[in-house]
């Protein structure tokens, strides 16, 4: 007999988007439940390329310290074709950006999230299957399959499917999920090699036909411990696990006998770029790869991200980080809607906002597996910084102001980190992800003349803006301590090293509305309030009375 229960947001699945979207819900106070149909969490590497803007969000949600123990870096690539080496590619990015490339296993990025969702009294309901939903104009009804065989009904405000790419959620939305599979399979493998290849670089080692096409490849990326890596290369015929064309949705591991060392060996003394032992197989797998998106990322009260809505060739390791910055984009908007607070059409902003991203890192990843990443006209600085994922930004979004043509970043764009920050009290300097850490949006005012705003922000957003001052190095030192901003004082930052100015295009006082995503939201040159009122009605529901 079906039991009837209640919460704010259900999320199913509990993979690293899941975890996520559950994670910052629950930061933000909403009561949440994430459930899983998986008895235990899968004990492998699969997708391990940690992007620097998705290490930001984590930074932002307060649990960097524990990635950053347990990842190693990603410092570039190793390229050979038929055994000669090609130029090395290193990977480095501007000297303002906090985070650089990682590699951390899949399932230890589910342990630290699951970690940081514990911390707030709630744990992954494991061996517990989303069935169907049906929702209405107040919530939605959820029908659970729980451990013991019974049936749960739980009513819920919001329905988060992170359920991957055979996802219940987005089928039972009718959603469409167009796109095709690339013909070949591949195999995966959890090994460690005996070679001594520079440690940190990920190894690509391909073999051109007479006519210059590649015919054999092999990708391997460094993971934690002594010579260990995630590889994938195509597949031996023997292990081939083709699905019939009407298996529908062929995507990520398939049943059927994984490579062992002996086919893993195989491909090393073809492909190796040096003489090499594998051995220590944790996992192995033969994928396949797909490529589709939904037509919309939800629809009412129910959502999707991650794998549910768009799945692609792993090149680049895109496919996780999207998926991790699609859960972040909704939770906060989430939180705002349960509490009452939001805008109409907040939520609406999801699908504006994160469906062209996903379209651009399909078209992006297919363009890559197929042609290869030389095939792409960026140059490679920009390149580097689009697969960083510190390019996404969103212009035109209908809860940012237009960007217009003013000094970079403009409004949409991502909230660039700086140094160089000092307060009167800390004796060494603060960066600006070290203001922003574990809050919601923040305004900070730059310059003089701008007090008022912060008041402004506080009853506009009914207490949810915090606000605090930069000063430039030469203003006085106590410019600003008896200035009211909501609850307190206005805390006043100085930009010693002028790094604030720079990175932000300032030239005179000047406001800038960062959202809790680490996007900006607006920039206001003046003392006016009328354009802050106005960003701020788009995202936060009136405060009572007005």
């Amino acid at each position: 007999m079906a039991h009837h229960t209640t919460t704010d947001v259900l999320v199913a699945g509990a993979g690293p988007i899941g975890l996520t979207a559950a994670a910052e819900l629950r930061r933000r106070g909403v009561s949440c439940r994430i459930v899983d149909k998986l008895p235990a969490p899968l004990p492998y590497a699969k997708a391990v390329g940690i992007q620097p803007r998705t290490l930001e969000i984590w930074d932002r949600m307060g649990m960097i310290r524990p990635v950053l123990d347990a990842a190693v870096p990603l410092r570039g690539q190793l390229t050979y074709v038929n055994g000669a080496e090609q130029p090395r590619v290193d990977l480095v990015l501007p000297p303002e950006v906090p985070y650089g490339f990682a590699a951390l296993p899949q399932y230890e990025a589910e342990r630290i999230l699951a970690d940081q969702l514990a911390r707030w009294g709630t744990a992954v309901e494991r061996g517990t299957e989303l069935l169907s939903f049906r929702q209405d104009d107040e919530g939605v009804t959820c029908r659970l399959l729980t451990p013991s065989g019974a049936e749960e009904e739980l009513r819920t405000r919001y329905l988060v499917g992170c359920d991957g790419a055979h996802s219940t959620v987005r089928k039972g939305l009718g959603l469409s999920f167009e796109g095709g599979a690339l013909p070949e399979e591949f195999m995966l493998a959890d090994v460690e090699v005996d070679w001594d290849l520079p440690h940190g670089y990920t190894v690509r080692s391909m073999h051109h036909d007479d006519a210059g096409a590649v015919d054999d490849v092999l990708v391997c990326i460094p993971l934690p411990g002594s010579g260990r890596y995630r590889m994938s290369t195509r597949v031996s015929p023997e292990l081939s696990a083709t699905a019939p064309a009407d298996a529908g949705v062929a995507h990520g591991l398939q049943s059927g006998r994984g490579p062992g060392l002996t086919d893993i060996q195989a491909v090393l003394d073809r492909l190796s770029p040096v003489p090499t032992t594998a051995s220590t197989l944790r996992w192995s797998s033969v994928f396949r790869i797909s490529h589709r998106i939904v037509d919309r990322y939800g629809r009412g009260r129910v959502f999707v991200a991650g794998d549910a809505a768009h799945i692609h060739p792993p090149t680049g390791a895109q496919g996780m980080n999207t998926g991790i910055q699609d859960a972040w984009n909704l939770a906060w908007k989430l939180a705002l809607a349960v509490a009452d607070a939001a805008a109409p059409g907040l939520l609406d902003s999801y699908d504006a906002e994160r469906r062209p991203v996903g379209e651009e890192v399909v078209g992006r990843t297919l363009r890559h597996a197929t042609e290869g990443v030389q095939a792409d006209t960026e140059d490679p600085q920009t390149l580097m910084l689009r697969e960083a994922q510190l390019l996404v930004a969103y212009r035109g979004s209908p809860i940012v102001d237009p960007p217009g043509d003013g000094p970079v970043p403009r409004p949409g764009d991502r909230a660039p980190d700086c140094s160089g920050l000092t307060s009167r009290i800390a004796a060494f300097p603060l960066r600006l992800a070290d203001l922003l850490r574990e809050r919601g949006h923040v305004l900070l005012l730059y310059g003089a003349g701008l007090d008022a705003l912060a008041r402004t922000a506080w009853e506009a957003s009914g207490g949810r803006v915090e606000s605090c001052a930069v000063l430039p190095a030469d203003a006085a030192p106590d410019a600003r301590d008896t200035v009211p901003a909501g609850p307190g004082m206005l805390p006043v930052y100085h930009d010693i090293a002028g790094e604030f100015a720079r990175l932000y295009g300032v030239t005179g006082p000047t406001a800038f509305l960062i959202r809790p995503d680490g996007h900006l939201a607006g920039r206001f040159e003046g003392p006016d309030p009328q354009p802050l009122t106005a960003r701020l009605a788009a995202v936060f529901a009136p405060p009572p009375g007005d």
